[in-house]
């Protein structure tokens, strides 16, 4: 197979993890007998820094020609001022709403070698494996906001359709699974929710009957996610909640540095990025690990190029790194570091 990826490096650490996908990319490529063409283009602080935009036309360009994009990371203080003009984030919602993304998917699951990694007590975590399907391009981070010297607002809104094409894009997904689905909402206080659950219950009884559906209010979601995770199968939620539910649910698994995502729209054209932000304190260091990165381009084989032999074997690989005890920092327990390249030289190596 011939593909074209467009490598969006972004900021902080982002540079150094999308190396290291970069090389199981072509790992890939060679093992299988594939052709992958790479490109870099700026985003976020970096491309404020080249051009003024967080998002310049030709990234936007070379995106929506590619067949996948796979992203590091964006933001840092450098760019986060009060009265910043142009933030770095505004890059990342900017090319979500630009290719059509609308599903975010975030898998978590657990490495039994890594029980150690979370502050959960081990009998609580075994067996954890959640789909977490989070809508990415309405709710409160694209509504109207407004400052004044004294107040400000950020409107939420979303449309029963917004609604409808997530809800089905989780269905689906929980058919493949456990055939369980919970929406979480707020829907005892926002409006939004409201039209949320009620979207949810109709598009389930009408088209997915035969999948369980329980909603769910956020803040119960929030504590029954640490009391009780193996109960979960696959969630839908709207933008914020799913933001902040996720990076609750990677302490399961042990870090932010572990956890892969998937943005999706209508077409197979896909972005691809780990969970984590762009952690200026520790770039440039060697010290991020690239696991999630590199998980995401499993999920961006997967999804944009139909390749699940070899997204397989990527997990696979990083499966096996990590039971070799190849662990960063944030993972480390007793044994040695690894350092990010470290780590993706001994997934490749497993890769071979």
């Amino acid at each position: 197979m011939k593909a074209k990826i467009v490598i969006l490096p972004g900021d902080g650490i982002g540079p150094e993890v999308t190396r290291e996908g970069a090389r199981i990319l072509q790992a890939v490529a060679k093992k299988f007998g594939h052709h992958f063409d790479t490109e870099e283009q700026l985003i976020g602080g970096a491309a404020i820094d080249a051009t003024g935009s967080a998002l310049p036309p030709a990234t936007e360009s070379a995106c929506k020609h590619a067949d996948a994009v796979l992203l590091g990371a964006v933001g840092g203080p450098k760019w986060s001022a009060p009265d910043a003009k142009v933030r770095p984030e505004q890059g990342l919602l900017a090319i979500r709403k630009a290719l059509g993304l609308f599903a975010n998917l975030r898998p978590v699951s657990l490495h039994p070698a890594l029980m150690d990694a979370s502050t959960i007590k081990a009998e609580v975590l075994e067996g954890t494996d959640i789909m977490v399907v989070r809508e990415l391009t309405g709710g409160i981070y694209f509504g109207e906001k407004i400052r004044t010297e004294t107040t400000a607002s950020d409107l939420c809104s979303y449309s029963v359709g917004e609604i409808e094409r997530v809800t089905r894009v989780a269905a689906q997904l929980a058919r493949q699974r456990r055939n369980k689905l919970v929406s979480v909402d707020k829907a005892n206080v926002l409006e939004t929710s409201r039209l949320w659950r009620s979207t949810v219950e109709k598009i389930m009884q009408t088209e997915f009957p035969d999948v369980e559906l329980e909603h769910m209010l956020v803040d119960s979601a929030a504590m029954h996610l640490i009391r009780r995770p193996t109960s979960f199968d696959v969630i839908v939620t709207e933008n914020m909640f799913g933001d902040i539910l996720t990076d609750e649910a990677s302490m399961l698994a042990g870090s932010l540095g572990l956890l892969p995502s998937a943005s999706l729209g209508a077409t197979k054209l896909g972005l691809y990025e780990p969970i984590h932000g762009s952690a200026p304190d520790i770039a440039g260091k060697g010290l991020a690990n690239p696991y999630a990165t590199i998980l995401s381009v499993a999920m961006l084989l997967r999804h944009s190029l139909g390749l699940e032999s070899e997204a397989q074997a990527i997990e696979s690989a990083v499966s096996s790194a990590i039971s070799e005890g190849v662990r960063t920092a944030d993972i480390a327990a007793a044994g040695p570091v690894a350092s990010t390249s470290e780590a993706g030289s001994a997934v490749v190596a497993c890769l071979s």
